[in-house]
């Protein structure tokens, strides 16, 4: 048994060697979510779901020096001296724990992200880290093939999601979703869908977040070689005074061997859950190990 496990796992982790060795023009839906035959990897194995970055230097036009809410328990009574340059990084990781379900289209996945926030430039202040995001997901994900709008559909799927920043009044975020995803593609482009169902509860900690954060979002990402151009947009569906969202824009470079450089351009509300009715615009410099593809 151990020496059947042994090899599972040798051709799993050659499976996943050979997706990072792909030039990265040519990586797809398919390879990133197993969603072919050829790159089904089996189940209990750790693949990357959304980008792992180190931003070194970010800089804010407007940091969020007095959070608030729209509920006055969770409003922040004191200033916090926040300076406009900071670190963040992400980590996030996922891995399937059911394969080949509902017909053998299915596959069902648990995700988690991470995202902090360090003033590490902040003297001041004890370089505290600002913010922290914890993001589990349970995502069933369906393998499709057709064509939509001169797109070819790759995956279909529905997927809880529990956010939050893990602190405690007033200071404490967080609001559980209900989404939809679809994945296409496209020669060098890829994009992704994902409206999304705010689950309300009774002592709703920020009862206004899909008016800022946005009921939905789409990523667009381009590939050309070693270098990744991607857009993430999110959007309250609304007009008028609720017209608010999020815009990110990334560029992923060459800098030596397997090093990449990013660059990140921000602007909105709700780049962390503290932030969910905040707006700035950012800037950050820094490396990054694992893209969308």
């Amino acid at each position: 048994m151990v020496l059947l496990v042994g090899v599972g796992s040798v051709g799993a982790n050659a499976q996943l060697g050979a997706f990072y060795s792909k030039p990265i023009e040519n990586r797809t839906l398919s390879d990133r979510w197993e969603l072919d035959s050829a790159t089904r990897r089996g189940t209990f194995l750790l693949t990357p779901y959304k980008p792992l970055f180190i931003t070194a230097g970010r800089w804010s036009s407007n940091p969020n020096e007095q959070p608030y809410s729209e509920n006055p328990v969770y409003t922040y009574p004191l200033k916090i001296d926040l300076g406009k340059y900071e670190a963040k990084y992400q980590l996030s990781l996922k891995v399937k724990m059911l394969q080949g379900i509902f017909g053998g289209h299915g596959d069902l996945w648990v995700g988690y992200t991470q995202k902090s926030h360090w003033q590490i430039y902040n003297a001041t202040y004890s370089r505290p880290f600002r913010e922290t995001n914890y993001e589990p997901e349970l995502i069933l994900n369906f393998a499709t093939n057709f064509p939509l709008l001169g797109l070819r559909t790759r995956m279909l799927g529905i997927t809880f999601n529990h956010q939050s920043n893990g602190r405690a009044l007033p200071l404490s975020r967080s609001w559980n979703r209900v989404m939809l995803h679809a994945g296409f593609e496209r020669g060098k482009w890829v994009v992704l869908l994902r409206p999304w169902w705010h689950i309300r509860d009774a002592d709703d900690e920020n009862p206004a977040i899909t008016s800022h954060v946005g009921r939905g979002d789409a990523l667009v990402v381009y590939k050309a070689k070693r270098h990744v151009l991607s857009l993430l947009g999110s959007h309250s569906l609304r007009w008028g005074a609720e017209n608010r969202g999020q815009l990110q824009l990334d560029w992923a470079f060459p800098v030596r061997g397997n090093l990449r450089g990013n660059l990140q351009l921000l602007t909105g509300y709700g780049e962390t859950l503290i932030d969910y009715n905040h707006n700035q615009s950012t800037i950050g410099l820094g490396v990054i190990l694992v893209d969308w593809l």
